[in-house]
């Protein structure tokens, strides 16, 4: 009996407060236009048969409005019965966790879970070290990530929320240096950039590849700071490009390097941070203002433009000397996270339908596996094209600070194209 109470309150609540406002919605949206409809026609047809077949069509209306509003609520609850039954006993997959556990920064390298036959969840993770200091404690603590189990517990007074590790006790002020993910894997490609130039420039001093033939990395590099030099810093720089040759080839492979090593299975996306473009951004900036004189600034604060035009000339070149690294900033940030979270994207879609259908997520797989294959080799090439035009344009603001009349600037092009 209180089964059927509960099925009677349910559907009179359900009429009451889903289907009949819906109704009326449906009524006040569709009745002026009738009104609109039949004021129109009623110089041409019979007032009496207009009104009739207007009746007609619009009790019609509302039983399939009503019908369908009828089936909508029906299939709703029946998936919330569905849902609330299988509440529990599987964990949904979330792709928002995937996405951003793996763009984003982490005091752990992790690379995949699986489950036993006992249902033990099992992970293959590399634990990163914690080094924090509390000034009020005047304590240095370090220890391993693990110490936290993923979040779980708390160590030595702190504890982790979400990338961020905190202290437990309130308003106390801590300082962070720990290793974490991006950190560790911009070290091992400096390592690794630094290892590879010393290995071709040590060929170079030994006469390999000046009297013979070049060889081995020789063969891969030796293109490559061709093109810097022939094809971004000559034409930008004209006569001072040896000058800033060894910052722009820094640039360019240091920026090649580590999203190389970012497109690696498990690796952090640490191009996609945005803390690491911020820096190269900084310090291009820096090379750029002290490699300006007095042309360069008179230019911004003086233009040869009339004077009303002036002030208004004067705000947008002084912003243009901000905007210059925050282009740099942004366009290598936004390109190398974009490539990560559709990668990423195009993988989780078979999860998703999994959850929904076995087979919709089996069939589904193999079209997601042939785009990121694809979207993945174009991110090779992103790779290589990012690092360029970040140097590029490195070296077009460079030129723009320095050079002097439009004259001694086709001098100085004139003079290195001879």
């Amino acid at each position: 009996m209180q089964d059927c109470t509960r099925c009677s309150l349910k559907k009179n609540l359900i009429w009451s407060d889903i289907l009949l406002p819906r109704i009326l919605v449906q009524f006040q949206i569709f009745y002026p236009c009738l009104l609109i409809f039949a004021a129109n026609f009623r110089a041409y047809m019979g007032g009496k048969t207009l009104k009739s077949l207007l009746v007609a069509v619009f009790s019609v209306f509302l039983a399939l409005i009503s019908s369908s509003l009828c089936a909508q609520d029906d299939s709703i609850s029946k998936g919330a019965a569905i849902t609330a039954s299988h509440e529990g006993e599987k964990e949904e997959f979330d792709a928002n966790e995937v996405i951003f556990g793996h763009v984003l920064d982490a005091h752990e390298f992790h690379f995949l879970s699986y489950k036993d036959k006992q249902g033990k969840e099992h992970r293959a993770v590399i634990h990163l070290p914690v080094i924090m200091y509390a000034p009020d404690r005047g304590k240095l603590s370090i220890f391993s990530s693990a110490r936290f189990y993923h979040g779980q517990e708390t160590y030595d007074g702190y504890k982790l929320e979400g990338n961020k590790i905190i202290s437990t006790r309130p308003a106390e002020n801590v300082y962070d240096f720990s290793l974490t993910r991006n950190v560790v894997q911009m070290i091992i490609a400096l390592i690794s950039l630094v290892w590879i130039m010393m290995s071709v420039a040590k060929k170079y001093r030994q006469g390999e590849g000046v009297t013979t033939p070049p060889t081995g990395f020789q063969n891969a590099l030796e293109p490559v700071i061709t093109f810097v030099r022939d094809e971004v810093a000559k034409p930008n720089l004209a006569r001072n490009y040896k000058k800033y040759m060894p910052y722009l080839l820094t640039v360019f492979f240091f920026i090649l390097i580590n999203n190389l090593f970012g497109l690696l299975p498990g690796s952090a996306n640490v191009s996609g941070n945005i803390a690491f473009t911020l820096v190269l951004g900084l310090v291009s900036f820096i090379v750029i203002l002290l490699s300006s004189n007095a042309h360069f600034w008179a230019h911004i604060f003086n233009p040869p433009v009339p004077i009303g035009v002036k002030p208004i000339l004067v705000l947008v070149e002084f912003l243009s000397i901000f905007t210059k690294p925050f282009a740099l900033i942004i366009r290598l940030f936004a390109n190398m996270l974009a490539g990560h979270i559709i990668i990423i994207c195009l993988i989780s879609l078979i999860f998703i339908f999994g959850g929904l259908n076995k087979i919709a997520g089996w069939g589904f797989a193999p079209f997601s596996v042939a785009f990121t294959i694809f979207i993945y080799f174009i991110e090779i090439l992103v790779a290589f094209l990012q690092a360029y035009i970040f140097t590029n344009l490195t070296a077009v603001f460079i030129g723009q600070s320095f050079e002097g009349s439009h004259d001694d600037a086709d001098h100085n092009e004139d003079a290195v194209i001879i």
